[in-house]
């Protein structure tokens, strides 16, 4: 939610810390996809050909204000879509799903995960990025914020399940209303999703029923935090929209030893255990390794499972119980480098990390295949530009021990920068995958 500008909220927390293995990774990638317009989630079906959404480039429809309340309107359009990549071949099974974009086609809101339950049906969830009294007043009847079950063979949609309405009509974290689903996981009939402008995570049952949010996540305090120099831009990040005020750095005098900032859940995945676990986003001023993990009990009780990671935006887990975690960019976002890393966390904690830079960069989300490699959206920022890819080749050497903090409480903030100009939206905003 939005940020209070420069109010210091002290948390109470305690640490419980233990030694991990870290450990360097040689590995190699190929591009499976790409031309893809803000690439999301991506996920495989029953039958093994891998899915991914793009968000779109938004349109020339009606426009809504950004969740910061400065910068450009978020523009509507139909250019949302679902792709399938099989042998080899890229093809748009569902196309004219809603998006929401800036002028430029960046920053888009629109399909953002996707997902199969155990008889191959899909789910699709919708991103939004602003606060939902202004959808239904000013975009008319549209399923932005909401979780779809898509037929591809008549592309066509049924809406599940609307996460925007339900932070409109409940805001469990008593903030300013905003919402932006990025990322959901099935679990038996329930599908379980974050809202990063609502700050929480919610589950509803597949048939729409009992939508109820399990745990909203806090504020951090930051002690002596690093700001970017005067000037520095600090726009939200395509997959992430700001949910709160602008905070500008100090520009004369005294910078605040203490400074409030507000996380936001990014994904969820379910753990060998049951539990829920939740990336997080880092908000301004986007502290380098200030991301957290949490565990969230199937009580809604949350605690802090791993910590030490910068912008996080996906995690998953294999079938061997590892859990690998994807980081937007390794340094914070106003410096302008986009190198991200997959990172992997073994059960007794030791961290190797399969690739950082290198090409991957600005990546927005990550699934494991059959074959045991990793696959990446790459450049979700970038309209046009997005890829796909398969990390193979993993082979990793342990390094020192370095420590693996566990919080049992506490949390973290969001938004951030980064414009690139996008490619021209063809004609009926129809695009064609290179």
């Amino acid at each position: 939610m939005k940020l209070r500008q420069l109010t210091i909220t002290f948390l109470t927390f305690c640490v419980a810390a233990f030694s991990g293995i870290k450990a360097a990774s040689a590995a190699s990638f190929s591009v499976i996809a790409d031309g893809l317009y803000s690439p999301g989630g991506l996920s495989f079906s029953p039958d093994g050909n891998l899915y991914v959404t793009e968000a779109g480039i938004g349109g020339s429809g009606a426009c809504v204000p950004p969740s910061s309340g400065q910068g450009d309107s978020l523009c509507y359009g139909t250019s949302g879509a679902v792709t399938k990549i099989e042998n080899g071949k890229t093809e748009r099974i569902l196309t004219g799903l809603p998006s929401l974009a800036l002028p430029d086609g960046t920053g888009a809101a629109g399909p953002r995960d996707i997902k199969f339950d155990a008889q191959g049906k899909p789910y699709v969830l919708i991103g939004y990025g602003a606060n939902p009294a202004f959808r239904d007043r000013n975009l008319g009847d549209t399923d932005l914020g909401k979780i779809i079950a898509p037929d591809f063979k008549t592309n066509s949609w049924a809406s599940i399940a609307d996460l925007a309405n339900y932070e409109l009509a409940n805001n469990p974290d008593g903030g300013d209303v905003g919402s932006n689903p990025l990322g959901f996981a099935i679990d038996g009939n329930k599908l379980v999703a974050v809202d990063a402008g609502a700050n929480n995570l919610l589950s509803v049952n597949a048939d729409g029923s009992n939508l109820q949010a399990i745990v909203a996540f806090p504020q951090d305090i930051l002690t002596n935090p690093v700001f970017p120099p005067s000037g520095t831009p600090s726009n939200e990040p395509a997959q992430v929209p700001s949910q709160g005020e602008e905070v500008r750095s100090p520009t004369a005098g005294l910078r605040p030893s203490q400074f409030a900032s507000q996380a936001v859940p990014s994904n969820v995945a379910k753990g060998p255990d049951g539990a829920y676990y939740v990336s997080q986003f880092t908000g301004f001023p986007f502290p380098e390794d200030g991301a957290k993990i949490y565990r969230v009990s199937v009580d809604g009780t949350s605690s802090v499972f791993a910590d030490g990671f910068t912008q996080l935006t996906d995690l998953e887990f294999d079938t061997e119980g590892n859990l690998y975690a994807l980081q937007y960019a390794n340094q914070s976002a106003w410096k302008g480098d986009f190198d991200g890393s997959v990172i992997k966390i073994a059960a007794d904690g030791t961290r190797t990390t399969l690739l950082s830079g290198n090409g991957l960069e600005s990546p927005s989300a990550l699934t494991i295949g059959a074959d045991d490699a990793v696959y990446v959206t790459n450049r979700g920022d970038r309209p046009g530009k997005g890829q796909v890819l398969r990390i193979e080749n993993i082979k990793s050497v342990p390094e020192p021990d370095s420590a693996l903090g566990i919080l049992a409480i506490g949390a973290l903030g969001v938004a951030w920068l980064h414009k690139k100009r996008a490619t021209k939206p063809p004609i009926n905003g129809v695009v064609a995958l290179k």
